[in-house]
């Protein structure tokens, strides 16, 4: 059995992601920040590699949908990741705490019961002010990791 330290470090050479295929799902709810993380994923997929081409994206209402999205990218569409793009912020009721976590654990067993890596991309935040500053870099940040995980996977198969 092959076995190998994944090491996230500057000497590390970047995965070659010409070949990856990424699915991003991403919430309609607020989409002002959804859309922000989505555009800069997108982004930084090209940047890395990835071609328009293999780059999948679909849209569900919310961030508890992104569940089954995922699921149903999974099911259907050929991808090597999927990243789940979704903003909650707190509000006066418990109806956040439920969402988050749900989502979370729908995402867990996604990535427990399957063999392509689901990017846990939903903001968790407490102002709108905090998803703003967010959206700024976290999009980068889900694109990597997908990338990251995809290489990761491939490599437990040599």
């Amino acid at each position: 059995m092959n076995s190998f330290s994944y090491n996230h470090s500057a000497t590390t050479n970047k995965p070659d992601a010409t070949d990856m295929r990424i699915g991003l799902v991403v919430a309609e709810w607020n989409s002002s920040i959804t859309e922000r993380l989505m555009a800069h994923a997108v982004e930084q997929l090209k940047a890395e590699g990835v071609g328009e081409q293999n780059i999948t994206v679909r849209r569900v209402p919310g961030s508890f949908e992104l569940v089954f999205g995922c699921s149903q990218l999974l099911r259907h569409g050929y991808v090597d990741a999927v990243i789940a793009i979704g903003c909650v912020i707190r509000g006066d009721t418990a109806h956040f705490d439920y969402i988050c976590q749900g989502a979370t654990q729908g995402l867990t067993e996604l990535n427990l019961r399957g063999d392509v890596p689901v990017i846990n991309g939903i903001l968790t935040v407490n102002t709108e002010q905090q998803a703003e500053e967010r959206a700024e870099t976290k999009g980068q940040e889900f694109a990597l990791t997908a990338i990251q995980m995809v290489d990761y996977a491939r490599r437990m198969q040599d």
